[in-house]
């Protein structure tokens, strides 16, 4: 069960390059269920996502690089690149992906619970600003499928 709450940023820390990060490629094979695949360094996995916003079904597979290259020919829509930069925040970790590309500068902050009332709880740090959990525009795989009814403005509010 993946249960995570999004947000656009103000700003970025400015010692961000501090914390640890992935450089992340990915791409998508399917919508309904969503069906992903990622490279994150050297690591190479597919993903399922059941329908949701907030809370959804999530499990993750090992892929071979040479099975990750075969499926990413077949993806559909744009392939998603970022730098990921895992920020210890209390008992949590900020996921505040910078994107690149045609998503540029888009910034967005992810952070994980393990539960609904622990999520709902939350207290998010003053450099948060506007939440996207429930816009379904946000989402990256409707970024990547449908970038047209997605943000057209890649800018933070």
């Amino acid at each position: 069960m993946e249960i995570e709450r999004k947000f656009l940023v103000s700003a970025i820390p400015e010692d961000i390059e501090s914390y640890p990060h992935s450089e992340i490629e990915q791409a998508y094979l399917n919508e309904q269920p969503v069906l992903r695949i990622r490279r994150r360094d050297d690591a190479f996995i597919l993903t399922y996502k059941s329908k949701g916003m907030m809370v959804r079904q999530e499990h993750e597979f090992p892929l071979t690089q040479e099975a990750y290259e075969h499926l990413r020919s077949k993806a559909d829509g744009n392939v998603i690149t970022k730098t990921r930069y895992c920020i210890p925040y209390g008992s949590h970790t900020i996921e505040l992906d910078v994107f690149h590309n045609q998503m540029a500068p888009l910034v967005m902050a992810e952070v994980e619970f393990a539960s609904t009332a622990e999520a709902e709880a939350f207290v998010r740090p003053s450099w948060f600003t506007t939440e996207v959990t429930y816009d379904s525009r946000y989402h990256n795989v409707n970024m990547a499928l449908h970038p047209d009814t997605s943000i057209v403005t890649w800018r933070n509010t």
